[in-house]
């Protein structure tokens, strides 16, 4: 499973989300490649998650794979929610 954070930059705040998914998959159970990039980097890739922000909607591009929003980047309960969700779909 592969999963690309996406921010503007690809170093900072999808950095940390990246940080935080890992630990997530780890208490979850799960395994996946969690890699950080940035907007631009995300075109044309394919994964079977992407990660990013609420901020990021109107400009994200459209994707064959699953996109989370996240309203707050750095509220883990809000990123455990949406992963957990999503492995359990």
């Amino acid at each position: 499973m592969k999963i690309y954070t996406v921010c503007g930059m690809g170093f900072g705040t999808s950095l940390m989300v990246k940080m935080t998914i890992d630990d997530i998959l780890k208490e979850i159970g799960k395994k996946a490649e969690v890699e950080a990039i940035d907007m631009g980097s995300a075109k044309g890739l394919s994964a079977d998650l992407f990660v990013t922000s609420n901020d990021m909607k109107g400009s994200f591009p459209s994707m064959d794979a699953p996109v989370i929003y996240l309203n707050n980047m750095v509220d883990k309960a809000e990123i455990k929610e949406k992963i957990t969700s999503f492995f359990e779909a």
